[in-house]
């Protein structure tokens, strides 16, 4: 498994980090993000859509679990488990996660049948002020493969 630390120093630069990964993104990908309340999860993911030419707004999909984005060179479907603690029904969530696009999503713990073999674990942790440290841990070729490419 390749590991690799990011830090960024503001929301801007989170965004561009974002979008490096976005850019780098292949079809039928799987990036699994955790953090903290306000740890710049849905930012990240901002800046994702932006590296796949999404112009639509990105906003956090908490209260509707799962927002799909069409118009960049992969649809973003995203996804944020926070409620799907203790759920075990199919909920068709995988139908969209390999489709083509890339898929993104907040908070998987909570939804570990959402986990797929193969994914980029991104861990965000809270630095001082808008300061953030990003874990990546590549689970798989492909990951593997992004990482050097986004090194």
């Amino acid at each position: 498994m390749m590991k690799m630390k990011i830090k960024t120093l503001n929301k801007e630069e989170t965004h561009q980090f974002g979008a490096k990964l976005g850019q780098h993104a292949k079809a039928n990908m799987v990036f699994l993000l955790s953090g903290d309340l306000g740890a710049g999860k849905t930012t990240l993911t901002q800046g994702i859509a932006k590296g796949l030419g999404i112009v639509k707004q990105v906003t956090s999909p908490t209260f509707t679990i799962q927002k799909l984005y069409r118009g960049g060179r992969l649809v973003l479907n995203h996804i944020d488990a926070y409620r799907l603690e203790g759920i075990e029904q199919d909920l068709g969530f995988e139908e969209y996660m390999y489709d083509g696009g890339l898929t993104v999503i907040e908070w998987a713990q909570f939804a570990p049948q959402l986990i797929p073999e193969a994914y980029l674990s991104v861990t965000i942790r809270l630095l001082e002020g808008d300061s953030r440290e990003f874990t990546l841990e590549a689970h798989g070729e492909a990951y593997e493969t992004l990482l050097e490419e986004i090194a």
